[in-house]
């Protein structure tokens, strides 16, 4: 018998990402473009206080960055957070592309405006563990303000938010009560009346997302969790979740991925997983189906093929994207970027790239970042979306060029 969640607050610990190397910088011949040439530069009201008061933001006066872009793309605007936020973890455009949501690894959530690159909101909680994930509820059934202008947001602490990010209200907050705490990702489905949650233990919890009631816990079978040499038997995951995805025609469909190689395939009315593929080691938002073919993109934090493509109608894979020698990275995120494009980003190299579809070659990246990239999006706006990336206290936006 599954736990019924609560509003109790657990506190947990936040997870550690595996440590990151850094590798000298290989000479392309490509055009490079340092970041300290970009006319303007936004930086949290905040971290300018902290600057006047004489704080120390581990900065040198007149130092040129090392991060620098070549290719095809063009960096637009940086956003810089402020040194109490911490890392930012995770990023999330609204569905018009008009707003920019990032959650930091001390609980808070910050709203930007994705034009001006200026603070409108800021969402703050009591436990102030890492925000995990987020997504703004879709209105498609929006009458009154109240029904609209809503965020759902996951925690390093096990719990589920539901934010008025205008009014900065926190009108739901459940406890998961998970074995590990720890809630990873969250995903609506394509008519926006469920929602689910992945996280520390393999299990999968169903939301309505008018009452926000789980009504399904999604799981293995308890044979098949003991099973541990029985992956192309799998229904379901042994261990940690880190992305989950609906598909973008069917409501009752999605798709899930972490530690344990697999990406299952799951229906919401059902309990156990229908299909699975083996292959993907997922650590983060690396997790995309592709709404114009339904192509599954994958993107795993190790060093052989990281990038693979998969049908989703029989699980096959279509083909292994080749590994940059030069600007190989260990994935935390990967997604489809209009018709043409890839989008990924890690550490290793703790880079951000851009990966032309039909060749499967890069076409551009931004690199040399502070610390490895665990979050990037894009508005979805063609033909160029604009690309949002994270390493440390930074949002790099990011658009390509010809």
């Amino acid at each position: 018998m599954h736990a019924v969640a609560n509003t109790a607050t657990v506190p947990a610990a936040r997870s550690v990402r595996p440590s990151e190397m850094v590798i000298p910088t290989v000479d392309t011949g490509m055009p490079r473009r340092r970041l300290a040439s970009l006319p303007t530069t936004f930086v949290d009201p905040e971290l300018t206080q902290l600057r006047a008061m004489g704080a120390r933001t581990d900065e040198t006066e007149g130092e040129l960055r090392d991060e620098y872009t070549e290719g095809n793309i063009r960096l637009q605007n940086i956003i810089e957070g402020d040194l109490e936020s911490g890392v930012v973890m995770c990023l999330r455009f609204s569905s018009d592309g008009s707003l920019l949501a990032a959650g930091f690894s001390n609980g808070l959530i910050k709203i930007y405006s994705a034009e001006e690159c200026q603070c409108l909101h800021a969402l703050c909680c009591d436990d102030r563990m890492s925000v995990t994930s987020i997504r703004f509820c879709p209105s498609l059934h929006a009458q009154t303000p109240e029904k609209g202008h809503l965020l759902l947001a996951t925690y390093a602490s096990g719990h589920v938010r539901v934010w008025h990010y205008t009014s900065g209200t926190c009108l739901v907050s459940i406890d998961e009560l998970r074995q590990k705490k720890d809630t990873s990702s969250s995903a609506f489905n394509v008519t926006g009346d469920k929602f689910v949650t992945v996280g520390a233990d393999p299990q999968i919890f169903v939301y309505d997302s008018e009452t926000r009631k789980r009504t399904n816990v999604l799981e293995a079978t308890s044979f098949q969790r003991l099973m541990s040499d029985c992956t192309d038997k799998m229904d379901g995951h042994r261990f940690r979740v880190y992305a989950v995805q609906f598909h973008p025609n069917d409501p009752n469909v999605f798709v899930s991925g972490g530690w344990d190689n697999t990406v299952q395939f799951w229906d919401v009315r059902e309990r156990h997983a229908f299909r699975r593929l083996y292959g993907p080691h997922i650590c983060g938002d690396a997790l995309d189906i592709d709404p114009n073919y339904f192509h599954i993109l994958t993107g795993s934090w190790h060093t052989d093929t990281p990038l693979q493509i998969w049908d989703f109608g029989t699980g096959e894979k279509i083909k292994d994207v080749p590994q940059d020698q030069m600007f190989g990275s260990l994935l935390y995120c990967a997604q489809w970027v209009g018709r043409e494009s890839i989008a990924c980003g890690g550490s290793l190299r703790n880079m951000a790239k851009l990966i032309d579809r039909g060749t499967l070659k890069t076409i551009g990246h931004l690199v040399n970042l502070p610390k490895g990239v665990y979050a990037m999006d894009n508005d979805h706006r063609d033909p160029q979306p604009v690309i949002s990336a994270a390493a440390s206290n930074k949002i790099y936006l990011l658009k390509q060029v010809d």
